[in-house]
């Protein structure tokens, strides 16, 4: 994540990224429901169970227990001192998001990663502390990728650049197990993953002129106009970010969704803390460091166009 950090596309016809996939940001999905609240009311008016099921006629009791036996549940993580579902907790205010998670099958590969990496490459963004970046990646420039998909680009950019630290934000459990993968058979030691909410991490985890530069690849363009408050990159978001990237540091977009491009170049380009580095003000040149995903390939092939923002900040 970001998370709010970034994913579903919901009519229009939609480009390879918007269809998931590799570079998608969580945050960066919104193929499965929301979890149901505590005291979400049935379909009859009744109280409900998070799995939606009506309690009435339950003792107020028995309901309570049930309500903190599958708040529990929703907070265990699938695999032991792996990432957890909701690692800032309640104690952070509810907010629109632009991402949501989904619900996809954890394959064994990236299960064995994610059990035998995580405690060592990954962590949870619980907005209770402010990292030690130079600490966790050895003194090297960090650069925060928000939106990895299945990490593919992440880990070529971190192979091709190991003078680097790449700290990759994403909720998406089996993208997380297979970056983690991609990392250690490839022998990467400058990636690190962060599960969860890229807007918590920037606000309260990074200290003030931490990054390097910030990369957020195809984001998810919510392309309905009644869904474009939840795209990432508005006014309030580059405040924050202004204040986490170091003078001169560049804030690298990448879509393939026209509409959003367009957004993303005038909301950068009112932006007093940065600056356009293409000559004309408009596009960038693909830079050879963000690699030609399959994904970006197909929709070029369909007649796609990808537009690149490259702002620095001033």
């Amino acid at each position: 994540m970001v998370s709010e950090p970034m994913n579903p596309s919901e009519s229009h016809p939609v480009s390879p990224s918007a269809h998931l996939a590799e570079n998608r940001s969580e945050g960066l999905t919104e193929n499965s429901p929301a979890p149901a609240t505590d005291n979400a009311p049935a379909a009859d008016g009744a109280p409900a169970s998070a799995d939606g099921r009506s309690t009435a006629g339950i003792p107020d009791d028995l309901r309570e227990a049930a309500f903190e036996r599958q708040r529990r549940l929703r907070q265990e993580s699938r695999f032991p001192g792996g990432p957890a579902i909701d690692p800032a907790g309640s104690h952070h205010e509810r907010r629109i998001r632009s991402f949501q998670p989904r619900r996809s099958r954890v394959t064994p590969g990236q299960q064995d990663a994610l059990l035998r990496l995580w405690p060592q490459w990954g962590l949870d963004i619980d907005g209770q502390r402010v990292l030690d970046l130079p600490g966790m990646f050895d003194g090297l420039p960090v650069v925060l990728e928000i939106g990895f998909g299945m990490g593919e680009a992440t880990a070529q950019m971190a192979a091709d650049d190991p003078g680097t630290g790449i700290l990759a934000v994403d909720v998406h459990t089996p993208g997380q197990g297979n970056l983690l993968g991609l990392a250690d058979r490839n022998g990467l030691s400058n990636i690190r993953v962060a599960n969860g909410d890229a807007i918590i991490l920037l606000r309260e985890m990074l200290a003030p002129d931490s990054l390097d530069g910030l990369r957020v690849y195809f984001p998810d363009p919510w392309p309905k106009k009644r869904h474009h408050k939840r795209r990432l990159i508005q006014p309030e978001f580059l405040d924050l970010v202004a204040g986490r990237l170091k003078p001169g540091a560049v804030l690298h977009c990448a879509t393939d969704w026209e509409p959003y491009a367009e957004q993303m170049l005038e909301v950068l380009t009112a932006h007093p803390r940065f600056e356009n580095t293409a000559a004309d003000g408009g596009y960038a040149p693909r830079p050879a460091f963000r690699p030609l995903t399959r994904f970006e390939g197909q929709g070029l092939d369909k007649g796609h166009v990808v537009h690149d923002l490259l702002f620095a900040r001033v």
